[in-house]
């Protein structure tokens, strides 16, 4: 097994977050990570990414080549949009339809979605609807995070699991709600999934 995975979005938007949880899953399953970031300044919206490789071999770089990322996981259309160069053929998109207008100029969104539409089958996602539903606009990382699920390499338990251990010292209850955000997440990844 071997994943590359790209996390992006802007800053205070949980993409390390997002990341934590895969890394915790990762290293309970036994495996070998590898972890590059590049952090945005949050107050200004700044852009957030980073490189995420997980192998049951040990890995050497922590970098993601152009054209050999598995998956882009983004909260922010246009980021996702950003990082397509890195994704690989066959590769998946999953990004959140919510933008953070943080720039002047910002290109129009269904230019963003229809560029995002000649990969195979992208999934995007209302995040910051399902977070609400989910009961808080804040989960809509987790969100994001159950949405690309499936393309992890990690089940929904492990997961899942990740996101207990990573939130345990805040309570049940906030565990409770980003687990419900996680499930509505991989609730529309099943659906797209059974829509073929």
């Amino acid at each position: 097994m071997q994943l590359n995975i790209i996390l992006a979005g802007v800053g205070g938007q949980g993409i390390l977050t997002i990341a934590s949880v895969i890394n915790q899953a990762a290293i309970h399953k036994g495996l070998h990570i590898r972890q590059a970031e590049v952090h945005g300044m949050s107050q200004r919206g700044g852009a957030v990414q980073s490189h995420l490789r997980i192998s049951a071999r040990k890995i050497y770089s922590d970098l993601i080549s152009r054209g050999t990322a598995h998956l882009i996981l983004s909260v922010e259309p246009l980021e996702a949009l950003r990082y397509l160069p890195y994704l690989a053929p066959g590769g998946k998109v999953v990004t959140a339809t919510d933008p953070v207008v943080n720039i002047t100029g910002y290109p129009n969104l269904e230019a963003i979605f229809a560029e995002l539409h000649r990969t195979d089958r992208p999934l995007l996602v209302s995040a910051a609807e399902h977070a609400r539903q989910a009961g808080n606009i804040r989960t809509s990382n987790m969100v994001m995070l159950g949405a690309a699920a499936p393309f992890t390499g990690m089940t929904p338990e492990e997961l899942e699991s990740g996101i207990e251990k990573l939130f345990h010292k805040k309570g049940a209850d906030t565990i409770d709600m980003n687990i419900r955000a996680f499930r509505k997440g991989l609730e529309l990844s099943q659906q797209q999934a059974s829509d073929t």
